[in-house]
């Protein structure tokens, strides 16, 4: 009689399925429900993200997620002499029956939080490895008179540190509007979060005395950093604030290793989810710093440089770009978008630009390429309880 995969025994068939290369995944889990529910095994999924880095690291291969023309793309890139990138697949699990764009993507600890392009009374986060996703409903709020047009809300992905095991931490989302450029002297100011296991969003108290200057605010040990001014200082961005998911409060301003104007400061960057690097460059002399921390929590931080280089000048506005370092390779990555008409990536080290590498030509030349290294997550994202999904809190003005 013909064996089949069915008949198979289960460990026998997880160590078949555990060598299927991730791009290849979602198919097989298409294939049928008893392959799908080996991805509700933690020592199955366990076993196939060590195969995944073990075959990455011996193909010299850095995972990352790239979003590109408002779709987020699984690449990875050799860096090396010979430096090349590879599609590993589209992320396309968001819904079965349509593909949504993604206008910001924010990454925590293997978990992508996505906000959509067209359509702000929902956002999800979403676990790409195991194909899980949760919606979730934004409040609404009655626009006070004087401010016209479409509010543009801040995002954070995070979780408290608690102690409980990596794979049982429940995130949070801190959602947050400060108009300060536009309205400097009545400036619209809400921050609220939202609570996976409660499901309910909760309107925070918080007097901020800074502005936040960075696009976009990078994860670093479940907290969530960006780069800040005072909110009555110059527009040099000297310092960073941390939010703390545990507390859920703003820490103190602490120093970066420079002064920056904004278009000299790019995005910050997560190191392993354990440290925080930051890029500089002083247009006049030529001249690109990267610095690491050598420790970092909400209340204290400490830096090294990782290198300085003198190289010519990064195109385009800095405070738009993305990066990540390669820390054993002493290299990082630059997400750039020229002039020219394909988006590329730039890889920087101590001797200067060693490589540019083009990602492809953008089909809507205001989406910029924004990019992330990126480790598979074993972390279950909780759903809403079926039939008993609570209603979000009305407080002061919001309703659903």
């Amino acid at each position: 009689m013909t064996e089949t995969m069915s008949n198979l025994p289960r460990d026998l068939v997880e160590e078949i399925v555990s060598r299927v290369p991730w791009k290849f995944m979602r198919s097989v889990r298409l294939t049928c429900k008893k392959w799908n529910a080996l991805f509700k095994s933690r020592s199955f999924t366990k076993m196939h993200i060590g195969k995944e880095e073990a075959a990455a690291r011996e193909l010299g291969q850095t995972r990352m997620i790239v979003m590109i023309d408002y779709n987020v793309y699984l690449m990875g890139i050799v860096v090396n002499e010979n430096p090349s990138t590879e599609y590993l697949g589209k992320l396309t699990c968001l819904q079965d029956s349509e593909q949504v764009k993604i206008y910001q993507v924010f990454h925590c600890k293997g978990l992508l939080l996505c906000i959509l392009k067209d359509d702000d009374t929902k956002i999800v986060v979403w676990n790409p490895y195991l194909g899980q996703t949760r919606w979730i409903q934004t409040r609404k709020y009655y626009r006070d008179i004087e401010l016209k047009g479409r509010d543009f809300y801040k995002y954070a992905l995070g979780y408290e540190n608690n102690g409980e095991s990596k794979s049982c931490r429940s995130p949070k989302i801190l959602r947050f509007i400060d108009d300060f450029k536009r309205y400097p002297n009545n400036p619209a100011l809400r921050y609220e979060i939202y609570d996976f296991d409660s499901d309910l969003w909760t309107t925070l108290d918080v007097s901020p005395y800074w502005r936040i200057m960075s696009y976009q605010g990078i994860s670093v040990k479940g907290n969530t950093y960006w780069g800040v001014v005072e909110r009555n200082a110059s527009s040099q961005i000297g310092h960073i604030i941390c939010f703390d998911f545990t507390s859920e409060r703003f820490g103190p301003l602490l120093p970066l290793p420079f002064k920056a104007r904004v278009a000299q400061f790019a995005l910050l960057s997560s190191v392993r989810d354990e440290k925080l690097a930051a890029l500089f460059q002083k247009s006049e002399k030529y001249r690109v710093e990267i610095w690491i921390t050598t420790k970092i929590d909400a209340k204290n931080v400490s830096w090294s440089n990782f290198f300085t280089v003198k190289m010519t000048y990064l195109d385009g506005r800095l405070s738009f770009k993305s990066f990540f370092i390669e820390e054993e390779k002493k290299v990082a990555v630059v997400f750039n978008k020229p002039k020219t008409l394909c988006d590329t990536i730039k890889i920087i080290g101590e001797a200067g630009c060693l490589r540019e590498l083009e990602l492809g030509e953008p089909a809507n030349k205001n989406c910029w390429p924004v990019g992330c290294s990126y480790v598979p997550s074993i972390v279950k994202i909780k759903q809403h309880r079926e039939g008993k999904r609570k209603r979000t809190k009305r407080l002061g003005k919001a309703s659903i």
